[in-house]
């Protein structure tokens, strides 16, 4: 009966810890289709390693909302984001879809990393198409 308990506990912890890392993903997506660089940056790690057409580097939290931000604004504003897939490896989650922006389409990926019951985005790939 014992052993019942404990897998119960441990299938319960699994779920909420499942729920809690999609609740986060389906935040980041929203953020992506909106073009909020401020509510994506909720989900940065201190350090995020950001690639764009014309540049690629690994900034702060506070520089990486910047960067962001200015890339959203001289692509002429995000129409909207598309997924195409997403999966997990060794507890981390990625996203690959495509950013549709005023100005064109930039296939676009998405590490987030858990780090105790939170998901950070560690890097960003932005590549037109």
């Amino acid at each position: 009966m014992k052993a019942f308990y404990t897998i119960i506990l441990l299938s319960t912890m699994v779920l909420v810890s499942a729920f809690k890392t999609g609740a986060e993903l389906d935040s980041v997506l929203v953020a992506l289709k909106l073009g909020d660089a401020a509510q994506l940056s909720r989900y940065f790690d201190s350090r995020v390693d950001i690639t764009l057409p014309e540049k690629s580097d690994n900034y702060s939290r506070s520089q990486a909302v910047m960067v962001i931000k200015d890339f959203f604004t001289s692509t002429g504003g995000v129409k909207t984001f598309e997924l195409k897939h997403h999966g997990e490896n060794n507890g981390s989650n990625f996203l690959i879809g495509v950013l549709q922006t005023n100005n064109g389409s930039y296939r676009t990926t998405l590490f987030l990393k858990q780090k105790g019951e939170k998901a950070y985005l560690q890097e960003m790939r932005f590549m037109e198409e």
